[in-house]
């Protein structure tokens, strides 16, 4: 019913249109007619074309999905000249014929302006602006047809539409933009795209292709060298900028770079945007002796300090011109190996999440982040990590709402800064000790056995196994058994940090290299942790961040018949029930693992 209704508007636009053109003496026909049925969702897209004298071909468009809105789309192309016309889109309405037939005479008594100009000028013929509403403008207005401004906005760890400041800017400062992302084929090579990121990921390009087109455009996705494909881009759309936000790894520094250095070859001029994946951009706050911060504490009182800019709104419209294409936008089920219960990505779900802990779980939180039953944290760190919820309107949104439990995911928030400065500083610190005990690390050779049990959760202690196990399970873990699992593999295996850092970065959907080595490296005590030679007791730890037991039987099913505090120390449990238990024994007693790195580290002072 759809399509013969919006077959039926197309003929009235068109016919209007062919009307106009034979009156004004501009063409004398619309002699291209197709429609296209596109695969993905049920978009009708309906397009007649004009070519009209000199090098002028007319253009017009209706849009439908079959179950929303229609919206209708003008343009004129001039292509050996240039485009003229914006992107005008019209809400369905009971007149949409009328509408949509107003916009054929106007597009039309547009190009016969542009053409009168073009004949009247040795001059280029230069772009311009075409009529917007039922007013149709003068025809012959003797006025000069300004220069469509293009800009490419490149997406990379910022996957959103509210609060994004490149987009924002470029917007305002062009007449359209090309949202852009780039799978970066490095990136997939250094094995960095896992499948739970890369799940994660083409949910949130999904989402953000959807938001685009509610707005009037689409994401463009292309795979290879982001460097190539943009400047390509810019060749394509015959863009002046690119707006991008700022990078922080040493990797995407010099990628960043790069593209500055071939834009500029090119005339092209690179934007970059400070404080789009962070609150606070490395940098903007230093000690006085430092070029940057080595201690949180004092870091955070002057980040605190610090004024964030303001959060912006999504914009309402975003017009794409129709020259660059890319490629399919992923799919999750492409994607392998992924994580039976991993979240869905998006800025949708990102939102979503954010307002239903806004409402039910913030104010808690000082007090509950800890617990590792009740799974009470945000869960907004792979949503950050993606760029789908800005930091910058959390850290607002926070103090707003103001009490403990805000102050405390404020904090959250700045630990992120704080690492991204402190890598900013010294880029080594993602492979290297930022602080070097001179530890002789047990390695994957000196220590198999131990680490593959360490992998699996099968260590025999019980909440160490439990967190192992959400983490391939969820492809996410809770924060105090990060801090927990971290301890044990360093300080009581004393196994390198590098090992286990790179199992996590395996497996976690918000697993960054900022985060994730330098939390690595503050448990294993070569980072910027106060107290380097602290260790957490997991016996210790589970019976006061789990007395119940209860995220030990979540994840541990061997366990779920043993009450707490039992379930924490099965290794206690009469012989006979010991030995019904499907369970590990420890590999290897807590008073030795300590004794062991306690003299490693004596032996370094």
């Amino acid at each position: 019913m759809r399509g013969w209704l919006d077959r039926l508007v197309g003929g009235v636009g068109l016919r209007r249109g062919r009307r106009e053109a034979r009156r004004l003496r501009v063409g004398d026909a619309l002699d291209v007619w197709r429609v296209e049925e596109i695969e993905r969702g049920r978009l009708l897209r309906l397009r007649a074309a004009m070519r009209l004298p000199g090098p002028a071909r007319l253009e017009m468009r209706v849009d439908g999905d079959g179950g929303g809105p229609v919206r209708y789309r003008q343009r004129a192309l001039f292509h050996s000249r240039g485009l003229l016309g914006h992107l005008h889109w019209w809400s369905v309405s009971p007149f949409r014929a009328v509408v949509f037939g107003g916009m054929a005479r106007n597009i039309v008594r547009a190009a016969a302006r542009a053409q009168h100009d073009h004949a009247s000028t040795t001059e280029p013929l230069t772009t311009g602006r075409t009529a917007t509403g039922s007013a149709a403008p003068p025809e012959h207005s003797g006025e000069k047809l300004k220069p469509m401004r293009v800009s490419v906005v490149l997406f990379t760890s910022d996957l959103r539409l509210h609060d994004h400041p490149p987009l924002h800017a470029a917007l305002k400062s062009a007449d359209a933009v090309v949202p852009f992302f780039v799978r970066d084929l490095a990136v997939e090579a250094a094995g960095f795209a896992t499948p739970n990121r890369s799940a994660f990921l083409a949910d949130c390009l999904a989402d953000l292709d959807a938001s685009l087109r509610e707005r009037g455009g689409h994401l463009v996705v292309r795979s290879g060298d982001p460097v190539e494909e943009v400047c390509r881009a810019v060749r394509e759309a015959d863009a002046d900028e690119v707006h991008m936000a700022a990078a922080h790894s040493a990797f995407a520094i010099r990628r960043e770079d790069r593209l500055r250095r071939a834009l500029e070859s090119g005339g092209r001029r690179l934007v970059v945007h400070d404080a789009v994946t962070v609150a606070v951009p490395p940098g903007e706050v230093t000690p006085s002796s430092s070029d940057h911060f080595a201690v949180f504490t004092p870091y955070y009182r002057q980040w605190a300090q610090a004024r964030l800019r303001t959060a912006v709104a999504a914009p309402r419209r975003v017009p794409v011109p129709g020259q660059v294409n890319g490629e399919p936008v992923p799919a999750r089920s492409e994607v392998t190996g992924v994580s039976p219960a991993l979240p869905r990505g998006g800025e949708t779900e990102g939102r979503k999440r954010m307002t239903a802990y806004w409402r039910h779980g913030l104010d808690a939180y000082d007090d509950t982040r800890d617990d590792l039953a009740a799974d009470a944290t945000s869960r907004l760190s792979a949503h950050l990590h993606f760029g789908t919820l800005s930091p910058v309107e959390l850290v607002h949104r926070a103090r707003h709402r103001g009490g403990p439990g805000a102050e405390a995911l404020v904090r959250q928030l700045a630990w992120r800064d704080f690492h991204r400065q402190v890598l900013a500083a010294r880029p080594v610190a993602a492979r290297a000790d930022y602080r070097t005990k001179g530890d002789r690390w047990r390695t994957e050779r000196t220590a198999k056995a131990d680490i593959e049990a360490w992998r699996e959760g099968r260590t025999g202690y019980p909440v160490i196994d439990a967190a192992m196990r959400q983490l391939r399970h969820e492809g996410w873990m809770h924060n105090r058994a990060r801090l927990l699992t971290a301890s044990f593999l360093t300080k009581t295996l004393y196994v390198d940090w590098r090992i286990g850092a790179a199992h996590f970065l395996h497996w976690l959907v918000d697993g960054d290299i900022a985060n994730n080595q330098l939390n690595w490296q503050w448990v294993a005590g070569t980072g910027t942790d106060t107290r380097p030679g602290r260790v957490l007791n997991p016996v210790i730890q589970a019976k006061r961040y789990d007395p119940h037991g209860t995220y030990v039987h979540r994840w541990v099913p061997e366990l779920r018949n043993i009450d707490a505090p039992a379930v924490h120390e099965p290794w206690k449990l009469h012989r006979a029930d010991r030995a019904a238990l499907d369970y590990p024994d420890p590999i290897v007693d807590l008073s030795e693992g300590l004794d062991r790195f306690r003299r490693a580290r004596r032996r370094q002072e």
